[in-house]
């Protein structure tokens, strides 16, 4: 296993340069509890750009217009409260399929968002499909928002009208994640310690409860083939599920502190996660292998001031869709964009009081929120993939680790398709 510290030469470190911001409205007497932005999330086609902006509401801009704005106007944007607001009941003469800019009234505090889009022709894995409420097409475009009251609402994007409200968790939804697959499986985590699987083309039916946490889960996420599930939680636990057969695959050890973010590579090779020990690993998930370690305190803490409060806890992690960059974000007030084969962040980004980020659709912005319910953005490390990873990449889409170790080749081959070098 690599461990890679930060280096004290901040000289070979490129800062990166804003893209823009998006300031949440400052009302007087606000309070501040209740205005964090847990979740930033990117459309799967690009189309849209979601945050909470505290308190109840999410809002959703096209993206593209908002790229177009930052241009035109510089990189500061206060976002407009008295844009059209759509509540929980309206927006049916809303026009579908062009993107516009709403505001959605989610009723509770909003802790997590995530994007689904749906493909006809992949069945409900329910029985009984005779008759369904609600029949999704090519174009659908869905925003799932779980929320402090347990409850998670689905709204169609397009025209910002509630869908489905499903209730069963019994605390704080603190993260979801859709089936890349186009399945419209929703997988949701709760600090109720469990996830809970959701069918939303069989309206909504809850399909399975995953047990195993034994305390808050944070975060969840799917391979890319949806075959996999990823989930990471307190008490130092990262869990792997098998999401044909709804099974334990296996717990992934070495974190010393609560294991925040998860994130799978592009092609489903690699796995990060991110943790208050004031670390990110990349793991293999196929066989629970510690690849990476990025530090984010040097020297590195000892398991007992890492299972601590250490002024460096590690609250997001994001993959590239390059497959070669890493994103984190720290309680240090920084950004840091890593490269899995270097020992060192090759960007870095000032941001107090950060919270979550992600990576656009094309990988070539990072949005970041924090506490006060506004969105940062940088210019992600631009980089032309080399064939070899390209072709990584194209073989381990197809291939996990088991299967690449028995191909008839040279051994430093085998170790550069299981990234281990």
């Amino acid at each position: 296993m690599a461990s890679f510290p930060p280096r004290v030469n901040e000289k070979e470190i490129v800062r990166s340069r804003t893209i823009g911001e998006l300031l949440a409205p400052a009302a007087p007497f606000d309070k501040k509890c209740g205005r964090e932005n847990w979740t930033v999330a990117f459309a799967p086609d690009g189309s849209y750009f979601a945050w909470s902006q505290g308190h109840r509401t999410v809002k959703l801009v096209p993206w593209s217009q908002c790229l177009k704005n930052f241009l035109l106007h510089g990189t500061k944007n206060i976002t407009n409260s008295s844009s059209l607001r759509l509540s929980r009941q309206n927006s049916d003469g809303a026009q579908k399929n062009k993107p516009r800019e709403h505001i959605i009234d989610c009723g509770d505090i909003v802790w997590s968002l995530a994007f689904g889009s749906s493909v006809p022709e992949k069945q409900s894995r329910c029985v009984n499909i005779e008759w369904h409420r609600f029949r999704f097409g090519q174009d659908q475009l869905l925003l799932a928002t779980g929320l402090n009251n347990g409850r998670i609402k689905i709204w169609d994007v397009y025209t910002g009208k509630l869908l489905l409200n499903l209730v069963d968790h019994t605390e704080v939804v603190r993260d979801l994640t859709f089936a890349p697959d186009g399945s419209l499986i929703l997988v949701s985590a709760s600090r109720d310690k469990t996830l809970r699987v959701w069918d939303l083309k069989d309206d909504g039916n809850m399909m399975k409860v995953l047990r195993g946490h034994q305390n808050w889960v944070y975060s969840c996420a799917f391979s890319p083939d949806s075959s996999m599930l990823c989930s990471v939680g307190a008490s130092k636990a990262v869990f792997l599920w098998n999401m044909d057969k709804y099974t334990m695959i296996r717990k992934l050890e070495g974190h010393h502190h609560d294991v925040v973010a998860c994130d799978f590579s592009p092609d489903g090779a690699l796995l990060a996660t991110a943790s208050y020990d004031t670390r990110v690993y990349i793991w293999d998930p196929h066989t629970g292998d510690i690849l990476m370690e990025f530090g984010h305190l040097f020297p590195p803490p000892t398991p007992i001031f890492a299972g601590g409060a250490n002024d460096r806890w590690v609250r997001s992690v994001s993959f590239s869709h390059d497959g070669l960059h890493v994103a984190s974000l720290a309680d240090d007030k920084m950004v840091r964009f890593w490269r899995i084969d270097e020992d060192y962040p090759v960007q870095v980004a000032p941001l107090s009081n950060g919270l979550c980020c992600a990576f656009s659709t094309d990988g070539s912005v990072l949005a970041a929120g924090t506490h006060d319910g506004s969105v940062y953005f940088w210019a992600t490390p631009r980089q032309v993939p080399s064939l070899q990873h390209l072709c990584r990449m194209s073989i381990r889409r197809v291939m996990p680790t088991q299967e690449v170790q028995e191909l008839p080749v040279p051994s430093k081959v085998l170790e550069f398709l299981s990234y281990r070098i």
